[in-house]
């Protein structure tokens, strides 16, 4: 099949570019100094991918995530980067025979985890983002009630996501170095092993964790295309040109289709006027964005015709893929493989 065979929008994985950022990443962070975190492509497929490059533990923001994996043989450690408050399908998969660890930060989720039959924790500590964690100064209580539940407290964990996308190289260091001291003066109090933290902007100047929750990297989007990373454009959606007029044109590919938090996507050649539910509004032939360091190669033709497709490059990869049911790896114009985004929903 050619991808123009393919009905749109078409959610578009480059195949050889997704093999190569996650080589990258393996010779860099091998085995366990990566845990994958899969919320940014919700798909076992590529978590096979991940584990293939010697990432064999895993993070995830919702349930589901971890049941899909365990589902898939990829239950050696999970984590469940989130705190719940109802834990039993976690001790299900820890039945099963999963190796499962939650955060935790406050006694009602030490309880969840003891209830729900979960038996290893991290302490969640608020490292600067203000969302879930403890305060560090309270860091050593929550573990101490942990191991008073009877549970096992690996250590510690903390999202320095307030300075990930930075897109000043000297401020980023310096705010996770800053987030890293936070964190490491929580794991003095509470101990264990594991020190879980940074992402896909702050995978390389991270030198604290013992290991890093990246997951953006094997697909990327435009939001961190600006920072510099070695990693390239792996994802994108292919639309149709629906209707031309003077001045503009509009494609099929609009907010039920893209993650839009991190605002307008980018279609290469051209300047994004708006989206709505079920469009995109362009013209062509006016290269007002790039992708900085992460050039691609699908650039729009300056004119185009109604039934012509475009390819449109996502904000942000992880609401993205959580709107489709598959995507489609291709290699030029050749569509290799359709692999199902199986790890959405709760």
């Amino acid at each position: 099949m050619k991808i123009h065979d393919l009905p749109t929008p078409a959610l578009l994985i480059d195949g050889p570019v997704l093999e190569a950022n996650l080589d990258t990443m393996a010779r860099a962070l091998p085995g366990a100094r990566l845990r994958p975190h899969v919320k940014a492509h919700k798909s076992t497929a590529i978590a096979a991918r991940q584990r293939a490059h010697g990432h064999a533990g895993f993070c995830a923001a919702t349930i589901r995530e971890l049941e899909g994996l365990a589902a898939a043989g990829l239950g050696e450690d999970l984590l469940l980067a989130n705190e719940v408050l109802d834990a039993s399908r976690l001790g299900a998969l820890v039945r099963s025979g999963a190796r499962v660890t939650m955060a935790v930060d406050s006694p009602e989720t030490i309880d969840a985890a003891r209830r729900g039959g979960v038996r290893e924790v991290l302490v969640d500590v608020n490292i600067g983002l203000p969302r879930c964690g403890c305060a560090v100064e309270d860091a050593g209580r929550v573990a101490a009630a942990a191991r008073r539940a009877g549970l096992e407290v690996r250590g510690v964990m903390g999202y320095e996501g307030h300075v990930v996308g930075q897109a000043d190289r000297a401020a980023r260091e310096a705010g996770c170095a800053a987030s890293m001291e936070r964190l490491l003066a929580a794991h003095a109090e509470v101990g264990g092993e594991v020190v879980s933290a940074g992402g896909t902007g702050t995978w390389d100047c991270n030198r604290a964790a013992t290991e890093i929750q990246a997951g953006s990297y094997a697909l990327m989007d435009t939001a961190y295309a600006t920072l510099g990373l070695p990693f390239r454009q792996a994802l994108s959606l292919l639309g149709t040109v629906v209707s031309v007029s003077p001045g503009w044109a509009v494609a099929d590919v609009g907010l039920k289709a893209l993650g839009m938090d991190h605002g307008n996507p980018l279609v290469p050649g051209a300047r994004v006027l708006f989206c709505s539910d079920e469009h995109l509004t362009f013209v062509p032939g006016q290269d007002a964005d790039d992708l900085g360091t992460s050039p691609i190669d699908w650039s729009c033709p300056a004119r185009v015709g109604v039934g012509d497709r475009i390819r449109v490059v996502p904000a942000h990869v992880d609401p993205t893929m959580a709107y489709h049911e598959r995507v489609h790896v291709v290699e030029g114009d050749r569509v290799l493989e359709s692999w199902p985004i199986d790890l959405r929903g709760w």
